[in-house]
């Protein structure tokens, strides 16, 4: 269990450090240009969580995501003592990537963002995206399991362009934002708003996948 604790850990720490830390990079060298800098931290989010996932897949499953460990724990795979272990390893390790990618930008350790992202079209975009990531991750593997975390890294990069909310749909990494003033921040009143619509996309996407499961079961009787 230590062992998933810690690949949990530096997983979603060095993932946190991917995001951040190419999207202050990108904002320094495209300055005003929006565009080009979402483009870049997209890219390398996409890159580096292909490279986490093909990494820790076999440690701890490379959830790197709370709403992806309670979702685990719907369908049996994790036990409840394991959801709160992958919890507090999420948590802790996405803040103290945070911590890092300031230091290494040379950067005010300690940031409250100030940049506002509220609204109902960007909730509704995270509860969106977030049940899309559910749905992709069950079903990624189910042809062939070698293409799940490129298909996984390709869904990211995508949602930060098809959604409004630019696809954040991971809870740790949403709280760490609100804790960076930079290109990727996010200020705290729309934290809870945002952690919910992910979680509610999560718990939809599961009972969607078990009607789907269910319906599969019912088709495959009737061929019998």
């Amino acid at each position: 269990m230590k062992l998933k604790f810690v690949s949990e850990f530096l997983g979603t720490m060095f993932l946190v450090m991917i995001v951040f830390g190419s999207g202050i990079m990108a904002s320094s060298l495209f300055l005003n240009n929006e565009g080009m800098a979402l483009f870049a931290n997209s890219i390398a989010t996409g890159a580096g969580l292909f490279v986490l996932i093909q990494s820790l897949g076999n440690l701890s499953g490379a959830h790197l995501n709370p709403v992806v460990s309670l979702v685990e724990l719907l369908w049996g795979r994790l036990k409840r003592k394991e959801l709160l272990i992958y919890w507090c390893a999420q948590f802790t390790g996405a803040l103290l990537g945070v911590v890092i990618i300031h230091l290494m930008f040379d950067m005010p350790v300690i940031q409250i963002s100030t940049t506002e992202r509220t609204g109902f079209y960007l909730v509704f975009s995270e509860f969106i995206a977030t049940l899309g990531l559910i749905c992709v991750i069950a079903l990624a593997g189910k042809k062939s399991v070698d293409f799940a975390p490129l298909t996984v890294a390709a869904y990211i990069t995508s949602a930060y362009w098809f959604s409004s909310s630019t696809g954040f749909v991971n809870p740790a990494i949403t709280i760490a934002r609100s804790f960076t003033d930079t290109f990727c921040g996010m200020a705290p009143a729309g934290i809870f708003f945002f952690i919910t619509a992910q979680f509610a996309g999560a718990l939809v996407a599961y009972f969607v996948l078990s009607l789907m499961k269910g319906e599969k079961e019912n088709h495959k009787v009737g061929l019998i």
